[in-house]
């Protein structure tokens, strides 16, 4: 961050209870760097951190550090992870992308993640979907949908929301970053891939839509488990009986993009 082109007005960075020597290290740069500043979170629990997604850890350590500023007074607001590699042109590249296009509410850029043997693996999602790594809002569209909500499927939620008040979410697959830890893996991948299915149940994802899912999530190795534990996730909370967003618009508008979404889909392989 500190070799952007353009570098952010303020930079928070949320150090959750690190076991390792980085809040000492983040103390040293924040001396360094002048738009840094260095905040400990307060709401991670005492001892090992379990299942960090189904404590909704990120959005909410985003919340309390956009709570230490008066987020108002930006353009814009963004989240990014600390394993996060962007390129020095990214935010510059991204905000000419923002000044082009006034209806832009929600963007960032892919992922590539590396492996054991020296190659690259890009982390594939939909066009309209950003990764909840690296999102950034116009501060329009950030005060239109009420900030992110501190509930597992944030990520999803947040850019539903914006596309209901008729932002244009985009994730930019020129604008390439680096994700030094492989999506989802912070408590064990499998655990994560369960978490995503239970995602897709909160966000009011149809039952038709998740099988077809598990069938692509069974594609990342291990193959075939990874599928399975998606659509066990999403079938645990449908029988737990989670809490999914309680808004009968978001189900609609939700239910109504995936209906499109399938339908273009198949018209597309008709084409082809």
């Amino acid at each position: 961050m500190a070799a952007q082109e353009l570098p952010p007005a303020c930079w928070i960075i949320s150090d959750d209870r690190s076991t390792d020597d980085t809040l000492q290290i983040l103390r040293r740069l924040e001396r360094e760097i002048p738009f840094l500043t260095v905040r400990e979170a307060q709401s991670a629990p005492e001892g090992p951190v379990r299942d960090r997604l189904a404590r909704a850890a990120a959005p909410r350590n985003f919340n309390e550090a956009l709570s230490d500023d008066d987020w108002t007074r930006y353009t814009h607001v963004m989240k990014l992870d600390g394993d996060i590699e962007l390129r020095p042109s990214y935010l510059r590249e991204l905000m000419e992308r923002f000044d082009a296009e006034p209806a832009l509410g929600l963007a960032g850029g892919v992922l590539v993640e590396p492996q054991s043997d020296g190659s690259v693996h890009p982390v594939l999602i939909p066009r309209h979907h950003v990764h909840g790594a690296l999102k950034c809002y116009s501060k329009a569209c950030f005060e239109a949908i009420g900030g992110v909500q501190e509930r597992l499927g944030w990520d999803t939620i947040d850019g539903t929301y914006a596309r209901m008040h008729g932002f244009t979410t985009r994730s930019f697959t020129d604008l390439v970053s680096i994700h030094h830890r492989r999506l989802g893996s912070a408590d064990g991948f499998l655990r994560g891939c369960a978490r995503h299915g239970e995602c897709a149940y909160i966000a009011h994802y149809s039952p038709t839509w998740v099988a077809l899912r598990s069938l692509k999530v069974a594609l990342d190795r291990p193959y075939g488990i990874t599928g399975v534990c998606f659509l066990y996730g999403y079938a645990r909370a449908a029988v737990k009986r989670v809490e999914r967003v309680p808004d009968r618009e978001f189900r609609r508008f939700t239910r109504r993009e995936l209906r499109r979404r399938m339908m273009t889909g198949r018209l597309q392989q008709g084409h082809a």
